[in-house]
């Protein structure tokens, strides 16, 4: 039996996407920081389902005097927050040494989406990939359109229903909403 070639491992330096993307900064400096970061790990989650990777999003502790902690999203998508003092990019850092030095991983695809450049040079010099936050924020893109054009293809063909618990009015709600969505293609960009 052939082995398997472990699943591409993202690492995401969360606060720096979130500065780096206009869209995000402008969310948190109109709103609040956990909206931009609510909304960077939807979007993530989003994307790592559709690239078939394995996600982690990395938040600076942030001043909060607590040890490190991580939520999962997601089977695949994780979100880890460093311990006091600790900044994404040293955790980030750490792991791809650490992976760099572990034979089980050595096929994994490792790839670090930030735009420090310092960072950068660190983790690429591990063995990562580099992906800045533009290139991100591209491929985001990609993806999504990527996903309306399937699921358009897929609107076409004759919709069945699944048997499932709920109502047939909440079906028809439900389908009266994705249609109102596909009215609307830019709801949500």
């Amino acid at each position: 039996m052939k082995p398997s070639v472990p699943q591409p491992l993202l690492l995401v330096d969360g606060y720096n996407i979130i500065g780096a993307w206009p869209r995000l900064s402008r969310l948190r400096d109109r709103e609040t920081l956990a909206i931009a970061r609510d909304q960077l790990v939807e979007e993530l989650t989003n994307y790592s389902a559709y690239q078939g990777f394995r996600t982690r999003i990395v938040f600076d502790a942030y001043e909060q005097r607590q040890p490190s902690w991580q939520e999962p999203v997601t089977q695949d998508v994780l979100i880890h927050y460093t311990d006091y003092g600790q900044t994404a990019d040293s955790c980030i850092e750490k792991w791809c040494a650490k992976l760099q030095k572990d034979v089980q991983y050595f096929n994994l695809r490792l790839i670090v989406a930030t735009s420090d450049q310092a960072h950068r040079h660190t983790v690429t010099g591990y063995g990562a990939e580099w992906m800045s936050a533009q290139r991100l924020a591209q491929d985001l893109r990609a993806t999504v359109q990527q996903g309306r054009k399937n699921h358009r293809g897929r609107a076409g063909k004759t919709s069945q229903r699944f048997n499932t618990a709920l109502k047939p009015a909440v079906h028809d709600r439900l389908r009266a909403l994705r249609n109102q969505l596909e009215q609307r293609p830019n709801i949500g960009s």
